[in-house]
């Protein structure tokens, strides 16, 4: 996709009342990754270069609060409700500087208050020796991804050291019966359900729901001199753990890791997967360079870089990568690419940036308008195809 075909994508978006989005279903107006506060990124940041109208902004998020957003715990998330509509304003705001001042004060109190109780609770699990859903530590649902807003919203503030502190909490091993665990080993599969797949449960590596985003936050809060106490300490434990399980042969990460092959201390079965944002190799690659770069280790920026290298330039690994989106696909793997590239140095970060480049070549349209899986997110990588955008949109992703 180029930025021609983004811009038309943009234009087939510009109103609210445009064919084929899903404006009927409940969820549409509060979801960043399929709904409005997404699609609303993609037409601010082509306000921020004087590309479009900024009335496009304001029609879509009128949409946004046409109803009242969703608030608490269990019902919102980075991805959905206060949190995610507060992302989308928070890029406008960079944008027109004060214009959501109020809207933005008034959820942050909101998600400031959810957020404590989220860690209360917590805090009360990990005390009481059980195991964590996914969804309290990850990037999608859980803690890791409501600092990621916090990071860029509040980076001083007690909300995001109480998220990093329960992190390094969270680094620590368990007990479970007789056996040793990850402090974030999750009983259940990786669709949060009890599986006969996923006897005694499982460790997931992945940047959406797995380890790799608690650590991304950690090292990037690092990086901007946000820590807590531990915090370095837990980064390396996390670094240690996961380079046990990289496939020895090659330079990737599994997706998952089943209680069988942790008791036994045996490597997933090495099947070549998508290198996505979500589960993958790029993803789990930036997040180690970032860490690299947060700690000053080198030798593990070094590593991170030819990972990420080999897994969007490996044939087999680009064979099996059959969608555009940033969550799955092509667009993501150039979105990561773009942004690995502005912390490289020469000759990697010109290699990072041409393969940016050529992986937005083979990034379609789908048919979904969402930011995730749909055309607002390919759209925004061709649009942004250097490392930094303007709104900054895509650090809800952990890559920056």
């Amino acid at each position: 996709m180029t930025a021609n075909q983004a811009l038309e994508i943009a234009d087939q978006l510009a109103h609210p009342d445009a064919p084929g989005v899903p404006s009927t279903q409940p969820w549409w107006p509060q979801s960043l990754a399929h709904g409005v506060p997404g699609i609303a990124l993609l037409h601010i940041e082509l306000a921020a270069a004087g590309m479009r109208p900024w009335q496009r902004v304001q029609d879509w998020l009128a949409v946004a609060v046409r109803t009242p957003v969703t608030v608490g715990a269990g019902s919102s998330g980075p991805f959905y409700g206060a949190p995610a509509l507060a992302h989308t304003l928070a890029c406008a705001d960079r944008v027109r500087t004060g214009s959501y001042r109020t809207a933005l004060a008034k959820l942050d109190a909101r998600i400031a208050s959810d957020t404590r109780g989220r860690v209360e609770t917590a805090h009360a699990r990990i005390a009481s020796g059980d195991l964590p859903a996914l969804a309290e530590f990850g990037t999608l649902r859980g803690l890791a991804g409501i600092g990621a807003y916090l990071l860029h919203r509040h980076p001083t503030g007690p909300t995001l050291r109480a998220i990093l502190q329960y992190l390094v909490e969270l680094t620590r091993p368990i007990t479970d019966a007789t056996e040793t665990l990850p402090g974030w080993w999750s009983p259940t599969g990786p669709t949060g359900q009890q599986e006969d797949d996923f006897p005694g449960g499982h460790a997931n590596f992945g940047l959406a729901h797995g380890i790799s985003g608690p650590l991304a936050l950690l090292a990037t809060a690092l990086r901007h001199d946000i820590a807590v106490s531990g915090q370095r300490e837990a980064i390396t434990a996390l670094c240690t753990w996961i380079d046990h399980w990289r496939t020895p042969t090659s330079t990737t990460w599994p997706y998952l890791l089943r209680r069988c092959e942790l008791t036994n201390g045996t490597q997933p079965h090495p099947t070549p997967r998508p290198p996505s944002w979500c589960y993958g190799t790029a993803g789990q690659a930036r997040t180690h360079q970032i860490a690299a770069l947060a700690t000053g280790d080198t030798q593990r920026q070094h590593m991170a870089e030819n990972a990420l290298i080999a897994a969007l330039s490996e044939p087999n690994l680009r064979a099996v990568t059959t969608d555009a989106s940033l969550c799955h696909g092509y667009a993501g793997l150039a979105r990561i690419a773009a942004r690995a590239a502005t912390d490289a140095k020469q000759p990697t970060s010109e290699r990072l940036a041409e393969l940016g480049r050529d992986l937005m070549q083979h990034a379609y349209t789908p048919t979904d308008p969402g930011l995730l899986e749909g055309t607002t997110g390919v759209a925004l990588s061709a649009l942004t195809s250097t490392g930094v955008p303007p709104t900054g949109w895509d650090t809800c992703l952990l890559i920056a």
